[in-house]
């Protein structure tokens, strides 16, 4: 069960409102990274699972969300308060100031309404512990980046508590996907083709216009990988080794066709001019 107690997780001050700010707020109050939606996956994550630990751990960092819900929504009230009675702070987001009276809603700071969609939930501990990881990363650089755009001391200590409890969940996300004991390509239960799961398609070819060139990196070469230089022009006979066979004739027959075209083209050009 759930018991609310008078009391933030963290406490606000705000010295100076900023209405802007505030509307930036909402991001992470009905934005997709924000703390609603971390509440709810982890929660609804806690409620499919029959393991006791994992249970346990999305259960309490669930609940955790809901206070920073609590107290991001606080901080965002406050820096809202104008858009109650100052005409000029309520024209710059009649949304909010008609609307929801100056006061927060399940909203984003573009107005969009807060969905389920926003929610990763599989069923599958390996999988889910691996969105939820992304999730507080993705949440981190979203308090860091409204860090960066306050002026407000009192709200900037507020949200480097919420920022620095992201690294925290990591951390006990992290620690038990570690605890599955299962290697960290291993999902689900099928095995993937032997073959075919080390092999690198370089399907991004060519120079581009600002010089991008085929990177070679850990990657896609060294240990078990293959690289494939030109899927494209290729076909799978063996989709459980991964065995290929060219479908044209002389690749470099196909790259002196595309130079071709790529001259004619150029010549094309400067006959029009």
């Amino acid at each position: 069960m759930y018991h609310h107690i008078k009391k933030l997780m963290y406490t606000v001050n705000v010295a100076t409102p900023d209405p802007r700010f505030g509307n930036m707020l909402l991001e992470q109050f009905g934005g997709a990274n924000g703390e609603l939606a971390a509440a709810m996956q982890y929660s609804i994550q806690g409620l499919n699972t029959t393991d006791p630990g994992l249970k346990d751990l999305l259960m309490d960092i669930g609940t955790e969300e809901l206070s920073h819900l609590e107290v991001i929504g606080t901080l965002a009230r406050m820096h809202l308060k104008p858009l109650k009675t100052d005409r000029e702070a309520a024209e710059r987001d009649p949304l909010i100031a008609i609307c929801g009276g100056g006061g927060v809603n399940l909203y984003n700071s573009e107005g969009n309404a807060w969905t389920a969609d926003y929610l990763k939930i599989t069923g599958e501990p390996e999988v889910d512990l691996r969105s939820n990881i992304a999730a507080e990363a993705r949440a981190k650089i979203v308090y860091e980046r409204l860090i960066n755009f306050c002026d407000d001391p009192g709200s900037k200590e507020a949200l480097q508590f919420l920022m620095t409890r992201e690294i925290t969940h990591m951390k006990a996300f992290m620690l038990a996907l570690d605890s599955l004991g299962r290697p960290a390509l291993s999902i689900g239960k099928l095995e993937p083709s032997p073959g075919i799961v080390d092999q690198f398609f370089n399907d991004s070819t060519g120079k581009g216009d600002d010089g991008e060139v085929d990177m070679r990196g850990p990657w896609n070469k060294g240990g078990d990988w293959e690289f494939v230089s030109n899927p494209a022009f290729t076909t799978v006979r063996d989709a459980e080794t991964g065995e290929r066979e060219s479908d044209a004739p002389s690749l470099p027959n196909v790259e002196a066709a595309s130079k071709a075209a790529a001259s004619d083209s150029h010549s094309s050009k400067q006959k029009r001019k």
